[in-house]
């Protein structure tokens, strides 16, 4: 590809390569070119409201509640747009980066739905941004197919449906520039993948649908409307072609669910409770309240507190406007090597899942093909049709109260040090480009890491107490980097000498400290680390 054929004011800051070519191609572009350039300036706006709002909260000038400018959206008595036929039916959804083993695997796990993706588990090189185009390319039009340690992987004959999640809002794509700036993430993630695979996908009797991450208000929800309207017309497709799942996964977004549901009314496939990044928002919006210091992450648990009435007040909102209400990851996966182990990890899966059928979830996560088995029959066994949408929840009343109260706990050395551990090889699997790590048979992404990173700063922040077998401590600075250097000697045992030293283990545990020590509270450590990807090229 040569700069001739690149769209005006477009450039790329890495190497043309043949295989992308297919891709990359001069009418792709061109639509991406015209995404940025009519919808950049509304991302800018967006998050520059984020960083506003943030302001005030920690100023005391705001506080978060439902809003009075949009009381008449949530009383009113509108439903979302009709729902297509492949979409009835999501009571078990699997979801993984979108490496070409990782789609041919999901797609063939017997679950419903499969969610590629291009966020939380996914590191953004430009590798993977663009190999995960050319797979999930392949695998609409069903050619893919991978020899792996002389085994053959090809697609079954009946497959899950695909969706896919692009980058938030806040990512950017630094790999291509319009007019010598980088290109919102999201809208490059989606308009290449829309361009090439919508119609492909309309000859298969399904479509273009998307799950749309890390959002914080309606008005983000309103853009990405507007960017589905724009792009349907662009390739002449019909409006509402496009359907797309919100994940819930910001405390103020929580606040605002009908709003979110009516901007994308056309285009809604319902929500999804992210509970990971929403525990991590939780964190992040409160930061400098005093009385918002959660407990150990392990006793921030979904059946509580503000976890509780935020799946009570989403499945509520859903069904009221005829549209699926998702259920959230249990991080569990299963342990091939211990029975007895594996025994405890299936049966906290199978309480997790009982627990959101029975709550009225029309579906559920899970990260493993192991797993889809499991959470199928959990369902199945306590959902009669092909989702629960006629279970209104008339007895849910949630307050701004229910969805702001904190859990009760103890704050522990052993789950600051395991937030320790767990954030650095995290970090350390993530600038090696690998984005979903299974650490301590759990399966973390960016948003477990971003709980590791925001709780101890947090405790530290707040001058938390924090209780040991020696008996309580003040968490400060020099304490927790002893913690830290006495758990990378720890992880350098458990990983091994050569392991340790081949790998990025300084460069993450510098980072980590540096976040969870900074002054002010970084928004997401992705942001960090993605420089430090594009400065060595990746």
């Amino acid at each position: 590809m040569t700069a001739a054929s690149l769209p005006d004011g477009l450039t790329l800051t890495v190497p043309s390569e043949a295989r992308f070519e297919v891709i990359l191609t001069p009418p792709a572009l061109v639509f991406v070119a015209a995404l940025a350039r009519t919808f950049g300036p509304r991302v800018a706006d967006v998050l520059q409201r984020r960083k506003d709002r943030q302001a005030r909260l920690d100023n005391g000038e705001e506080r978060l509640d439902f809003l009075v400018d949009t009381e008449a959206v949530r009383k009113g008595a509108w439903q979302v747009g009709k729902l297509p036929d492949d979409l009835l039916e999501r009571r078990v959804e699997i979801t993984g980066p979108v490496d070409r083993k990782m789609i041919i695997n999901a797609l063939n796990s017997g679950a419903h739905v499969f969610m590629a993706d291009f966020e939380d588990s996914n590191t953004p090189t430009w590798e993977n941004q663009l190999s995960g185009q050319v797979n999930l390319l392949d695998a609409n039009e069903r050619t893919i197919a991978l020899e792996s340690n002389g085994k053959q992987y090809k697609l079954n004959d009946r497959v899950a449906v695909l969706f896919v999640r692009p980058r938030g809002w806040h990512l950017f794509e630094k790999h291509v520039l319009l007019d010598g700036a980088p290109i919102p993430g999201a809208l490059f993630d989606f308009g290449l993948y829309f361009f090439h695979n919508a119609r492909v996908l309309l000859a298969r009797n399904s479509g273009p649908y998307f799950y749309l991450p890390k959002m914080e208000s309606h008005l983000e929800a309103r853009l990405w409307n507007d960017v589905f309207v724009f792009a349907q017309e662009w390739l002449g497709v019909a409006k509402g072609t496009i359907k797309a799942t919100c994940l819930i996964e910001t405390l103020p977004a929580a606040f605002e669910m009908d709003e979110i549901l009516y901007e994308l009314r056309d285009h809604s496939a319902g929500l999804n409770c992210g509970r990971w990044d929403y525990i991590f928002s939780f964190i992040k919006k409160r930061c400098l309240d005093a009385n918002a210091v959660l407990p150990d992450r392990a006793q921030v648990t979904m059946d509580k507190a503000f976890l509780k009435a935020y799946v009570e007040l989403l499945i509520q909102t859903c069904h009221r406007r005829s549209v699926h209400a998702m259920g959230g990851m249990a991080a569990q996966i299963p342990i091939k090597d211990d029975a007895a182990a594996n025994d405890v990890a299936m049966a906290k899966v199978r309480a997790d899942k009982l627990r959101e059928v029975q709550a009225g979830h029309d579906g559920t996560w899970v990260a493993h093909p192991g797993l889809v088995g499991l959470a199928h029959e959990i369902f199945s066994g306590h959902m009669k049709y092909v989702n629960q949408i006629d279970n209104k929840r008339l007895d849910v009343k949630v307050t701004r109260e229910d969805l702001l109260r904190l859990h009760e706990g103890t704050r522990t050395e052993e789950g600051l040090r395991h937030n320790v551990r767990v954030g650095v090889q995290y970090l350390e699997a993530w600038l090696r480009g690998n984005g979903c790590v299974p650490i301590y048979n759990l399966m973390e992404d960016a948003a477990t890491a971003e709980i590791s990173r925001a709780q101890v700063w947090q405790w530290l922040h707040h001058g938390s107490s924090v209780e040991s077998a020696s008996g309580p401590f003040v968490l400060t600075r020099d304490r927790f980097l002893a913690i830290a250097s006495e758990e990378m000697e720890r992880v350098k045992h458990e990983v091994g000498e050569a392991r340790f030293s081949s790998g990025k283990f300084a460069e993450a545990q510098a980072l980590f400290e540096k976040l969870s020590t900074a002054d002010r509270f970084e928004d997401f450590l992705t942001l960090s680390a993605y420089d430090v990807l594009v400065a060595r090229g990746l």
